[in-house]
């Protein structure tokens, strides 16, 4: 197969071989050539110590980010590129980074340091493909295998093992059996790997093809009883509902499934349905129902993503998804619309309906959803109308009311709800003048 390889990567590696280097593309870049697909970055790995890296790009803006461990990052336009010399790892203690790394003249040797054999090939105009662990071979057969013993290479980083899962589940790829057997057996270890690299990974596997296929490994193997346990309660949980066909979990692995790869959305979608265990109750003809299950829903997702480091832009999303996604349900006038996207804000209330069709389509084959194309449709002529749906598009703002002779504080926003509610039942009011008269008419001072 013919390598295309971006002239400013062409670049960085003619530069070290002009100055009597090796350098090869690595990893990833040369996984995804090979599966035809364009890389997203590129890493260089070369005979080059640290120092003589920086040497030979002395004319380029370089970072050493991580010239300890024998990477320095050299900046250009159309993206950064990591050059790290061949290394040798050894004496993991922490599951996580080797004590002791030396710098090697042999490609192979900082090959098998790598942890899947699918990683680790490298390519090079000279040399061609190196690929001394039957990486090209796994890629054709479509395995994840480790580079040597599993146990030893998920010793050296715990995270390997559930890298092990995204890489299955983005590349739709199945793992091999002994790589599958120490994953499971040595889990318990991502207890040590830090929040924020775990939601690295999960949040991958959650935007790959078919989510639901990471998220059963991850049950399998028992890692989501170690990052997820709330959601171990609905695997297997019965809704005794005539209107839903699958239990809780394989519910919520549909949905997620049939939702837009947004984070966002697909996590409202894991969280949706979270709390129905924990809300269930059965009525006199024995059909289960779940009372207040998106609210206490809404708590458990912002605890969950809380340990997950999420950003508070992400849990705040996710939080009023879940907290809206029953109202599907409900029977909407225009202004009950309007107060929809009030809530919800008018880029993610567009969310919120992608959300609630997967959530239908989930429940029964034959469920209608039509109505929810028509509401969209709805929702797009009065976005279009520009029509007032939240305070800032009000003819008034709260300096004005200050100026009226209003001191600020709560009541200034009583004010300004209570005229959002006016203008939002009849628009022609939105005019500063009638605003004003209706202030100083209904607030006194």
């Amino acid at each position: 197969m013919k390598f295309i390889i971006p002239s400013y990567v062409k670049t960085l590696l003619n530069k070290l071989e002009e100055r009597g280097f090796e350098a090869f593309i690595v990893g990833g870049s040369v996984r995804d050539t090979l599966l035809g697909k364009t890389p997203s970055d590129y890493d260089i790995t070369t005979n080059a110590l640290p120092e003589q890296i920086e040497e030979v790009f002395k004319d380029f803006k370089t970072i050493p980010v991580g010239k300890e461990f024998g990477t320095i990052v050299v900046v250009q336009n159309e993206g950064n590129v990591e050059i790290t010399t061949y290394r040798i790892e050894e004496d993991y203690i922490d599951g996580r980074r080797p004590s002791v790394i030396s710098f090697s003249s042999d490609i192979k040797e900082d090959l098998k340091r790598r942890d899947f054999t699918i990683n680790a090939m490298a390519y090079s105009k000279k040399r061609g493909l190196i690929d001394p662990f039957g990486g090209r071979e796994d890629l054709t057969s479509g395995i994840i295998r480790t580079v040597g013993e599993p146990r030893e290479r998920f010793s050296e980083d715990y995270l390997r093992i559930l890298r092990c899962v995204r890489i299955s589940a983005t590349l739709g790829f199945k793992i091999e059996e002994a790589t599958l057997k120490a994953s499971k057996e040595m889990s318990s270890f991502l207890e040590k790997i830090s929040a924020e690299r775990i939601r690295v990974e999960l949040f991958k596997i959650l935007l790959s093809k078919k989510p639901s296929y990471g998220i059963k490994l991850l049950y399998s193997l028992d890692i989501l009883d170690i990052i997820i346990p709330e959601l171990i309660d609905t695997v297997g949980f019965d809704q005794h509902n005539p209107h839903h066909e699958f239990d809780v979990f394989n519910h919520i692995l549909c949905v997620v499934d049939s939702t837009p790869a947004i984070i966002d959305i697909r996590l409202a979608a894991l969280f949706h349905d979270i709390a129905k265990p924990s809300t269930f109750s059965l009525d006199e003809e024995g059909v289960g129902h779940f009372y207040g299950h998106q609210d206490k829903g809404v708590s458990m997702a912002e605890k969950i993503l809380r340990r997950l480091k999420a950003s508070n832009s992400i849990i705040e999303g996710v939080k009023i998804l879940v907290k809206e996604h029953m109202t599907q349900h409900n029977d909407y006038s225009k202004k009950g619309l309007k107060r929809l996207i009030h809530r919800v804000g008018k880029e993610r209330i567009y969310h919120l309906l992608d959300l609630q069709k997967a959530d239908m389509k989930c429940t029964s084959k034959n469920r209608d959803i039509s109505f929810i194309e028509k509401r969209k449709q709805e929702i797009n002529d009065i976005i279009k109308e520009n029509e007032p749906i939240e305070k800032k598009q009000l003819d008034i703002n709260g300096t004005d009311i200050v100026n009226l002779g209003y001191k600020q504080g709560k009541l200034i926003g009583e004010i300004l709800d209570y005229l959002l509610e006016m203008v939002l039942e009849d628009p022609k009011l939105n005019k500063k003048e009638t605003l004003m008269e209706t202030v100083l008419d209904k607030f006194k001072m």
